[in-house]
């Protein structure tokens, strides 16, 4: 990713985010001409400037719900990274049109503008729960990734290569579980829990973003990248924050909350018939068949059979003191570990 992106012009949606606020430190180092930051809030916006403090990067106040801004945002950039979505599931289940505008109209938003605009490469970012979606943030990125794909199918002689990432819970990333845990244990509380045997993928930022970039590097039209990710029950996860905090692991179930699965799947066993292993990643490629079925009346594929689904439930699971080794290398968790013993110290 060096050498392609020294230079030019990279456009980041949602790019206040974690995810974002890692990419663009990372570009800015790898020598980009400029790092377009699309968003709509402007407190945010005012932050991470003050805190990166690089005239190199270019902050764009707008919502990928209107498209003119992202046409704007969108002109004369090379490459897009596209994080700007509704991520927090019971949200999304109360309020499941404005998860469409976002996430799925938004979305096309994106490809739209940037086909438009000339742009080499867009990454869209996705989730284990657009797999088999039950709740509608999952099924509103199950169909980003239709339309990413669509634009494959419809428009193969584009300049625009247009590719999907999908991974897990990214730790310490705004609104995932970790930080809770943590505020919970400093703050003397009992933590809470929905169901101590669910189980979830884990990615810490920096393998989410690498999961970006191999998919930049590889990335044909329609492709879906998946990392192949470890995974641990949210019991184990809070006893390894504990283990962390020197605090029993005690905790009180809460119940599972709306739209939410006992177990995730990075990816189908319809696809992974079909994928390419890249040791690390699966590619997926887009089924690139039209619409003429009556080639495929007699012929089938039988690789479906022998494949199962890959899930957290049968991914490599981390252990306790597994979990503490991934957790000791978030910055955000060493952060809060100093904190507290410089608390500590007489």
């Amino acid at each position: 990713m060096d050498a392609t992106t020294a230079g030019r012009r990279v456009l980041i949606t949602g790019g206040t985010g974690s995810f974002g606020r890692t990419m663009t430190r990372r570009l800015l180092d790898r020598g980009v001409a400029e790092v377009r930051v699309l968003s709509r809030d402007e407190a945010k916006q005012d932050a991470m400037r003050r805190t990166i403090g690089d005239d190199r990067v270019r902050y764009h106040i707008g919502d990928v719900r209107d498209y003119d801004s992202v046409l704007r945002a969108t002109r004369g950039v090379d490459f897009v990274f596209h994080a700007a979505a509704l991520k927090q599931v019971p949200s999304c289940e109360f309020f499941p049109l404005e998860a469409v505008r976002t996430n799925i109209l938004g979305s096309g938003n994106v490809i739209e503008a940037a086909t438009r605009n000339g742009v080499g490469s867009v990454v869209v970012l996705s989730t284990d729960k657009a797999v088999h979606p039950i709740n509608a943030m999952g099924m509103s990125k199950a169909m980003m990734e239709k339309v990413a794909q669509a634009h494959a199918r419809n428009d193969p002689r584009s300049a625009t290569v247009v590719s999907c990432v999908r991974y897990g819970n990214v730790l310490y990333s705004r609104g995932s579980v970790v930080p809770l845990f943590i505020e919970q244990v400093r703050a003397g509380a009992v933590p809470t829990v929905t169901d101590p045997g669910m189980t979830r993928f884990l990615m810490s930022l920096a393998e989410s973003v690498e999961l970006v970039e191999h998919a930049f590097r590889h990335a044909r039209a329609g492709d879906v990248f998946v990392r192949k990710a470890a995974a641990c029950t949210i019991g184990d996860l809070l006893t390894a924050v504990c283990q962390l905090f020197d605090v029993p692991a005690k905790y009180d179930v809460i119940g599972v909350r709306h739209g939410e699965k006992q177990a995730e799947t990075l990816a189908s066993r319809e696809e992974l018939a079909r994928a390419e292993d890249f040791g690390d990643f699966y590619r997926v490629p887009v089924d690139a068949r039209d619409l003429n079925y009556a080639p495929y009346v007699t012929e089938g594929d039988f690789g479906v059979r022998d494949t199962e689904d890959f899930t957290s439930a049968n991914a490599p699971r981390l252990d306790v003191p597994q979990i503490v080794a991934l957790l000791r290398t978030l910055p955000e968790v060493r952060a809060e570990l100093a904190l507290r013993d410089g608390a500590l110290t007489p």
